[in-house]
């Protein structure tokens, strides 16, 4: 699919020219991947690879640009503050939160571009697995360890089953979102349903995880 050809009957304004040409470059990154030529994207866009230079100078501020719009724009700020909320049940707090980010990977950009930055060793994968790790990973393991009255995470450095139970749970979301965009296949009728029916197995098997794997730390 290619992206759309920009209007150019008029001379726009340059905050509205470099906003077409962003959402043309997201589109295009979704499509082909990070191994495209700028010059390919500004024969999409029907632009000189000048004019694409005078607003992004480079591929790398270009790519810089689609991560904050497709990454850090979607990214709520009150996710880490809900999901800290004492004031409420715990395995809610996760089914609410869940439900919300699996969002992200059901949209077409965020999952494409994410999957084809991580093929390409892009540093997008990278910043946002630490944005993930220090806003959802951490909060989330620190809140379970509350929960079942374990050594809190300043006590006892966050251990390795600890993550991976952290990363089976999000790959299983992030694939409702591969099998739609990579493999077409049909995504849950009810993503909500099945997104909590992967937090309640999260939930009841962190426990039995986390106590193995505290003990085992502690020895």
């Amino acid at each position: 699919m290619q992206a759309a050809k920009l209007t150019s009957a008029k001379r726009l304004a340059p905050t509205l020219r470099a906003e077409q040409i962003l959402k043309g470059a997201i589109r295009f990154f979704a499509e082909r991947g990070f191994s495209g030529q700028t010059r390919e994207l500004a024969t999409d866009l029907g632009i000189s690879k000048g004019l694409l230079y005078r607003y992004f100078p480079s591929k790398e501020a270009l790519i810089e640009r689609v991560y904050q719009e497709v990454f850090l724009r979607r990214w709520s700020p009150a996710w880490q503050a809900a999901l800290t909320d004492r004031g409420h049940v715990l395995i809610e707090r996760l089914k609410t939160f869940y439900a919300d980010y699996a969002k992200l990977p059901l949209e077409y950009e965020w999952g494409r571009i994410y999957l084809y930055a991580g093929l390409a060793g892009a540093s997008i994968n990278r910043r946002y697995v630490k944005l993930a790790s220090e806003r959802i990973f951490k909060p989330v393991i620190g809140e379970l360890r509350h929960e079942f009255g374990y050594p809190q995470i300043e006590q006892v450095a966050i251990t390795e089953p600890e993550l991976e139970l952290m990363w089976s749970l999000h790959a299983s979301i992030f694939y409702i979102g591969m099998r739609k965009w990579v493999y077409h296949v049909k995504a849950p009728s009810d993503v909500n349903g099945a997104v909590e029916q992967l937090v309640e197995g999260f939930y009841a098997n962190a426990k039995t995880v986390m106590r193995a794997a505290l003990s085992r730390d502690a020895t």
